[in-house]
């Protein structure tokens, strides 16, 4: 017979365990008992209503007890978002939105909060040994420049992104590398490639929505393997002197055409003023001849006397000697203006007056008969 059949309980595993007729523990009952052994300690005393003292306890404690729970599940639910960050909220798992940098509150065991940095810029570098488009061997180091622009793609888009973006520049560098010669590479073609390979990274990256952004490329260094380095070296040195001759011829030109075109230019000047003067000057004796042709007509004689006596002084105002004729004498007598004129200027300087004889001024006379002077005056006047 089976100990749970109506009619025979006393087989009952619960009651009768240790042959003590015992059951499962009841709540309450372990709550009285609680309440019981609580009032003892405080110096209360157990009577026989006690178990509704202890019910009451009991029901105070849970309370008491449910309240701190939530006061502390409360206050940590509080958490901060740096200000160059953004939160991802995650709620059981899954993308609910993203929150801004200050304090805010979650879930706690419900929300998790994943935060990004937005603003630092990191670097990423790739380097390595690659073959080149005329198949030499060089080896290239370049560093990349990003930061996240978006939040939730650079999370959620790929497994790691940036391990994705890593993939992608070796891609793209091998890439540019393979399109290249190595002359460019190591000397005239480095900012062309730099260029290569950002653009080149973009176009990789563009589909996979990394939510990142290249902010620069820098080409670090590229050489040869080290067994070929010197014949590198001299063939660099030689493009650098052929650059360097080239550069300074260039300036040489540019410096010699202006001067060049400058003196072409004043000899030019000069001509066309000199022709002007000419034409000028024979202008003006035109005109002079046009005038003076209606006075010869009216007084030959006077005319000529003029124009001689203009040609004399003319000429006489060019030299520093002058010609006297001495009345009642058949002397003509030279003056040294100029060695008078230079005595009298060292007197004036020293402050004293001197005067100098006449043999000392080497005033010259010869005799000349006055027959000769009238002819001499009548010849310069015809």
């Amino acid at each position: 017979m089976a100990w749970n059949e109506p009619g025979n309980n006393d087989k009952d595993p619960w009651k009768n365990k240790g042959g003590k007729n015992q059951g499962p523990p009841d709540l309450d009952e372990l709550l009285n008992d609680l309440g019981k052994k609580v009032t003892g300690i405080f110096g209360g005393k157990t009577t026989k209503g006690g178990s509704g003292f202890g019910k009451n306890f009991s029901r105070i404690g849970l309370s008491i007890l449910l309240i701190v729970a939530s006061i502390v599940y409360a206050f940590s639910g509080f958490y901060t978002i740096k200000e160059a960050e953004k939160g991802i909220v995650l709620r059981f798992g899954q993308y609910t939105g993203t929150v801004e940098p200050g304090i805010n509150w979650k879930w706690t065991f419900i929300d998790r909060i994943i935060p990004v940095d937005m603003q630092s810029t990191r670097d990423m570098p790739s380097s390595g040994f690659m073959l080149t488009k005329d198949e030499n061997v060089v080896r290239v180091e370049m560093q990349i420049q990003y930061r996240v622009v978006d939040a939730r793609n650079y999370i959620f888009s790929v497994t790691n992104a940036e391990d994705s973006l890593n993939q992608s520049l070796d891609s793209a560098l091998r890439y540019v590398i393979g399109h290249a010669d190595m002359d460019d590479i190591l000397t005239s073609g480095r900012e062309d490639i730099r260029q290569a390979v950002w653009q080149e990274l973009e176009k990789i990256i563009a589909p996979y929505n990394l939510g990142l952004i290249i902010v620069d490329v820098n080409f670090k260094d590229a050489r040869p393997p080290n067994e070929v380095k010197d014949a590198f070296d001299d063939a660099i040195s030689a493009q650098e002197d052929e650059v360097r001759f080239l550069r300074e011829a260039e300036a040489y030109a540019r410096g010699i055409e202006p001067r060049a075109r400058g003196r072409v230019k004043r000899i030019e000047q000069e001509a066309i003023a000199y022709k002007t003067q000419i034409v000028l000057d024979a202008q003006g004796e035109v005109a002079r001849f046009e005038k003076i042709l209606p006075e010869y007509q009216a007084a030959p004689r006077v005319t000529r006397e003029r124009l001689y006596i203009a040609t004399m002084e003319k000429v006489y105002s060019n030299t520093s000697k002058v010609m006297i004729d001495v009345e009642g004498s058949n002397n003509m007598m030279y003056l040294p203006l100029d060695k008078i004129i230079q005595q009298q200027n060292t007197s004036n300087r020293s402050g004293k007056t001197t005067y100098a004889p006449v043999n000392e001024l080497n005033i010259n006379t010869s005799p000349l008969s006055s027959s000769n002077r009238s002819d001499r005056f009548s010849n310069g006047r015809n």
